[in-house]
């Protein structure tokens, strides 16, 4: 698509339901590699890009991939693609660079590769326009278990000297806090380990908590799965299992935002208003009502989202989860756009990440940045 045409002025009304989160499905379909060719069926993927570039990066890896666009696989009644993955060549460990670069999260593959096949030849990821993100943490989580590590020609050389990982007490933190790539990749990593495995510091994000469901459904034994205490206990292979996807939480965020800013009355299905607790708190200061209309499970509601006429403004600093997240501050900024008084937005996990007031300005906004901080008028 070559660009979006807007028509404003409208109020937004009706019903949508939140698809499945992208940044859960993409360690969720790498962690496909460490069954021991069992099939790992996978409901609720959203479809996107990334997800095909995914699932072919895959392929090229000796995995069976075979998708379904149109039958209803989701446990809660959605229309979703499920996927269904099953490792048949385990002699293939080279993720080529003109697949990696398209996505950051195809490091992901690293750690199951190293756990299921002892080797992996992975292309360092680039940077992108929030700023460079490197893997060290991943590296130096990987090496802690026993692999070895080498840099070459732009490519990340991983083995494992001794022919199975060894658990290891790892201290994960970063300049910027936790790594949630990088949790995914040593969790991953650490079923297939000899010994116990303890992460300190680990990303706490539901979309970490995800992976470790299907972990344990394959046969993994772990416990602390969204604390900053992650426990593996290492068993010698895992089978197939099927997962449903978690419904994403930044889309569900920027629908309430989008229901604020044109003075909405919009119902979010399958919405994970418990993994959204931070933004809802704001939204609340802001003048926005999320209503639970219904759902047994909290990261599946059905909710009705409305704002009052007039909006009041508020600060917020972005933080690791359970923080307000850096994914929903754009959207937030543009909400406060609209508020009543002088807002402030502290940017504490990628300082960088203002390409947007730049175009805010140029729409009217009246944006003042201050180094990390943006005081919205």
């Amino acid at each position: 698509m070559d660009k979006f045409v807007v028509e404003g002025g409208r109020r937004l009304e009706g019903r949508v339901r939140i698809n499945g989160s992208k940044n859960a499905a993409l360690p969720l379909l790498a962690a496909s590699i460490l069954s021991a060719g069992k099939e790992v069926t996978l409901a609720g993927v959203p479809r996107l890009a990334d997800i095909a570039n995914m699932a072919r990066l895959l392929d090229e890896l000796g995995v069976e991939v075979a998708s379904d666009e149109s039958t209803d696989h989701s446990t809660d009644g959605a229309k979703a693609s499920a996927y269904r993955l099953k490792p048949v060549d385990t002699g293939k460990s080279h993720a080529r660079y003109d697949i990696v670069r398209t996505m950051r999260a195809s490091v992901c593959v690293l750690g199951p590769l190293l756990a299921a096949r002892g080797s992996a030849r992975v292309s360092m990821p680039g940077g992108c326009a929030i700023g460079e993100r490197p893997i060290d943490l991943h590296l130096r989580g990987l090496e802690a278990l026993g692999a070895r590590i080498e840099l070459d020609a732009g490519d990340v050389i991983a083995t494992v000297p001794g022919g199975r990982l060894r658990g290891a007490t790892i201290f994960l933190g970063g300049a910027f806090g936790s790594t949630v790539l990088g949790t995914a990749n040593v969790m991953s990593a650490a079923t297939l380990a000899e010994g116990t495995t303890v992460i300190e510091s680990a990303a706490c994000e539901p979309e970490i908590v995800d992976l470790a469901k299907l972990l344990t459904a394959m046969g993994a034994k772990s416990e602390g799965a969204g604390s900053p205490r992650l426990t593996i206990h290492g068993v010698e292979s895992l089978g197939g299992a099927h997962h449903t996807v978690m419904p994403d939480r930044i889309e569900a965020a920027t629908y309430l935002c989008a229901a604020a800013i044109t003075n909405g009355n919009v119902e979010l299905e399958n919405c994970p208003l418990d993994a959204l607790l931070a933004v809802t708190d704001r939204l609340a200061a802001v003048g926005v009502q999320s209503e639970t209309l219904g759902g047994d499970d909290p990261l599946r509601a059905h909710c009705r989202v409305t704002s009052e006429r007039v909006l009041k403004p508020v600060s917020v600093t972005t933080q690791p989860f359970p923080g307000y997240p850096t994914d929903c501050q754009a959207q937030l900024m543009a909400l406060l756009c609209l508020a009543d008084g002088n807002s402030a937005i502290t940017e504490k996990i990628f300082p960088e990440r203002f390409l947007h007031v730049a175009e805010l300005t140029r729409m009217g906004a009246s944006l003042v940045r201050q180094g990390a901080t943006v005081v919205v008028t």
